[in-house]
């Protein structure tokens, strides 16, 4: 019977134990520090890739200026480099006053990401309709309305923020960006789907038409899904502390949640 009783002790002890895991890995500044240059080195890479890939383009047709694929590469390379800075000095981040830095430091450059992406969704966009021999000249004005839209009430809620500090405000700001990744989602799979379903149209013969339907379909599930992803821990970073993903004690959501991008 008292072997029993000690067998009983002991399995919620290891069990409490092993659920203590997360708790022990945000609570360690060691942990956090890992994990954070584990995404710098990450984000580093994918900006070192995109000006390769920059680079390489601009020595290839130098002649052509500024293109769709140039600026697309420069944006990611920009986006993944301030990223990248960020998380190497991601405690001096945290410590920022007032707090609305911080805010502006870690969110701008999703901001440019979206607008990065959107190109893409645009350059898909405007293929598609020249296929079908229609015109795309409202393509671009939509595209720099949207992009002038969603930096105008961004920028307008962070004005307000530095002001004063209004916490409904920064929920409304979070749900926002939520709100912007699900119509990034959107767009992915409307013109992804329109343009895959295009190319699955022309004949198996043409040159490079399985390695363009493949990665365009690839594309569009990732993309979509880490848009979609990113709304729904959005939502939960608005109304529940224990997701909040501006702090330096939530890493493994932070990991998990940069990832996504990567």
């Amino acid at each position: 019977m008292g072997r029993y009783g000690v067998d009983e002790a002991v399995i919620p002890y290891n069990l409490n134990g092993e659920s203590n895991w997360w708790h022990d890995i945000n609570d360690s500044p060691l942990w956090q520090d890992r994990i954070f240059h584990i995404l710098t080195a990450l984000y580093g890479l994918v900006a070192v890739i995109a000006l390769v890939q920059l680079v390489r383009i601009q020595f290839r047709v130098p002649e052509f200026g500024w293109t769709t694929q140039k600026v697309f590469h420069f944006l990611n390379f920009l986006v993944n480099g301030v990223r990248g800075l960020v998380f190497i000095f991601r405690r001096n981040v945290q410590d920022l006053h007032p707090e609305i830095v911080r805010h502006i430091l870690l969110d701008m450059p999703s901001l440019v990401f979206f607008t990065t992406y959107a190109l893409l969704v645009l350059f898909w966009a405007e293929i598609y309709y020249q296929a079908r021999a229609e015109s795309t000249d409202g393509l671009r004005p939509i595209f720099f309305t949207i992009n002038v839209a969603v930096y105008s009430i961004q920028i307008a809620m962070w004005l307000v923020l530095w002001w004063k500090y209004i916490p409904v405000l920064v929920i409304i700001s979070k749900m926002f960006f939520a709100g912007v990744s699900l119509f990034a989602a959107l767009g992915f799979l409307l013109y992804g789907g329109r343009l895959f379903l295009m190319l699955q149209r022309f004949p198996v013969e043409s040159k490079g038409r399985q390695n363009k339907l493949q990665e365009v379909g690839y594309v569009t599930v990732i993309c979509s899904s880490c848009f979609l992803v990113r709304c729904i821990m959005m939502c939960f970073d608005a109304f529940d502390k224990a997701a909040d993903l501006n702090v330096l004690n939530h890493p493994v959501l932070n990991f998990i949640y940069y990832l996504r991008n990567y």
